[in-house]
């Protein structure tokens, strides 16, 4: 059975096209602007599009790790930088109205900062033309350099994200060699006690058992990562890796009791949700607004 062509029915998008998904392309086309909906081929760009959510992919569109899930393409030297990219982030982002953003990147591990700079930049330039603006950080692991995540959280973004991505056993084989379980732990451990909400994410469908999730769970809970998404591992095609299992809806929904009852302050999971997936930002959303950017 070939898992890349044949799922179930659980896995069928309907698209509908809405005149907003044509305007955010206009812009983010205009502004030479790079989103990780696009790269990545999200199946929710449709649907986030078409409500005005994107999220913004900065440092350029190549990546220099090499994980075997990831549909970005890869080089040992990533694009030149453009400096105006925190000013047209900033732009559009006023332009489309947004309250709450998603700023992601490639990995630059050509780059003596790995571009920890320019993610300061782009943050602290969106919340001096949009004040009210939330927003959510989803960085790389930086190598494990204490100093470029520190360059991150002293912009204070309200939200600051890392995705582990699968379980311990199955680091090797899904992502880089360069990134270890324990080196994102660490990452979103510091985050923490700079007192930042945190969150990371996993994809399901690559041969972990449930006794692995509610595993890694825990790891996260150890570190009191607040929100945590699950997803269904899609294959972008087959130089990717294969799919072992098409997780049931209902499975998504027994994950989601786990880690819940584990104390997590915020669950998304289902076979379509992504780390930066909008089912969860109106929550994440209410509760920054509700407590401040104190995520302690």
């Amino acid at each position: 059975m070939n898992k890349l062509y044949n799922k179930p029915e659980w896995l069928k998008i309907k698209i509908e096209h809405d005149p907003k998904f044509d305007d955010v392309r206009k812009t983010l086309s205009e502004n030479s602007l790079v989103t990780v909906c696009e790269e990545a081929h999200c199946p929710n760009i449709n649907e986030c599009w078409s409500s005005g959510t994107a999220t913004f992919m900065v440092l350029g569109d190549t990546c220099t790790r090499g994980c075997r899930f990831c549909n970005v393409k890869s080089g040992r030297y990533g694009a030149n930088i453009d400096p105006m990219e925190p000013m047209k982030i900033a732009e559009s982002v006023k332009k489309w109205g947004l309250d709450y953003i998603v700023i992601t990147s490639v990995d630059r591990d050509d780059l003596p900062d790995q571009g920890s700079e320019h993610f300061a930049k782009v943050i602290t330039t969106v919340h001096q033309q949009s004040p009210e603006v939330l927003i959510e950080v989803l960085v790389p692991d930086f190598r494990g350099d204490v100093k470029c995540v520190e360059t991150v959280v002293q912009a204070r973004p309200n939200v600051f994200a890392h995705n582990v991505e699968t379980i311990e056993r199955l680091q090797g084989r899904v992502r880089d060699n360069r990134a270890t379980y324990e080196q994102s732990l660490m990452v979103l451990e510091y985050a923490k006690k700079q007192g930042l909400y945190t969150k990371s994410s996993l994809m399901v469908g690559l041969g972990e058992t449930e006794e692995e999730i509610a595993q890694t769970m825990d790891d996260l809970r150890r570190i009191d990562v607040d929100f945590l998404t699950l997803g269904q591992y899609l294959r972008p095609s087959l130089k990717h890796l294969e799919v072992v299992e098409y997780v049931h809806p209902d499975q998504f929904e027994h994950y989601k009791k786990i880690g819940l009852e584990k104390g997590f302050r915020y669950i998304a999971a289902g076979p379509f949700v992504r780390s930066s997936y909008k089912a969860g930002e109106f929550f994440i959303k209410s509760i920054v607004k509700e407590n401040g950017n104190d995520g302690a």
